[in-house]
């Protein structure tokens, strides 16, 4: 139950899950959107959700792209889905590698990234979800208290049999517009 006036927020992995996890996607022409990911965020938003996007960025600790790439990037993608009321809030990264840049708390599985937002908007993890297409995703929202959820087009392949095994209970959608389906007809 969400604590009056608590700020609830749906947290979003990014490559895999907004767009396709075309490798160390740094440039709008190498983006490309998962089928109902803008109506998807503009529903979210229509109900009342705050949208954060948090994500594993290594691709500049190895050197493929720049903070200020990643940037005018998200300046792009926010562009893109503003006409729909349906930009994120904010924007996380995290920019590490840690055979690069040593061990952080931000890399997903790590919350560093959830608790940054939290602290940052307001907002309440126990009022919130996190969404994404890895195990990591999961792990993470989890453990800054929130509820998750896993998006894979097959819900047998082996990332969701390995996320259902290690955190059983945790509902796996085919995409975005499913899990936004089913998280507003829950609340």
């Amino acid at each position: 139950m969400e604590a009056k006036g608590a700020r609830r927020a749906i947290f979003l992995d990014r490559d895999g899950t907004l767009n396709e996890d075309r490798g160390y996607v740094h440039r709008p022409e190498d983006w490309g959107w998962l089928p109902g990911v803008p109506e998807a965020l503009a529903r979210f938003r229509a109900a009342g959700w705050r949208l954060v996007v948090v994500s594993n960025q290594s691709g500049i600790a190895r050197g493929y792209f720049s903070a200020d790439d990643l940037a005018r990037l998200e300046r792009w993608a926010d562009a893109e889905l503003r006409p729909l009321n349906a930009a994120p809030d904010a924007w996380y990264h995290c920019p590490h590698l840690p055979e690069i840049t040593g061990p952080c708390l931000c890399r997903k599985p790590m919350p560093g990234l959830i608790f940054q937002a939290c602290e940052d908007l307001g907002i309440e993890p126990g009022a919130s979800w996190m969404l994404g297409d890895r195990e990591r995703d999961v792990a993470a929202g989890l453990a800054a208290g929130c509820r998750a959820g896993l998006l894979r087009a097959d819900p047998d392949d082996a990332e969701a049999r390995a996320t259902r095994a290690a955190f059983p209970g945790t509902p796996v959608w085919p995409g975005l517009a499913a899990a936004c389906d089913a998280i507003l007809r829950k609340n």
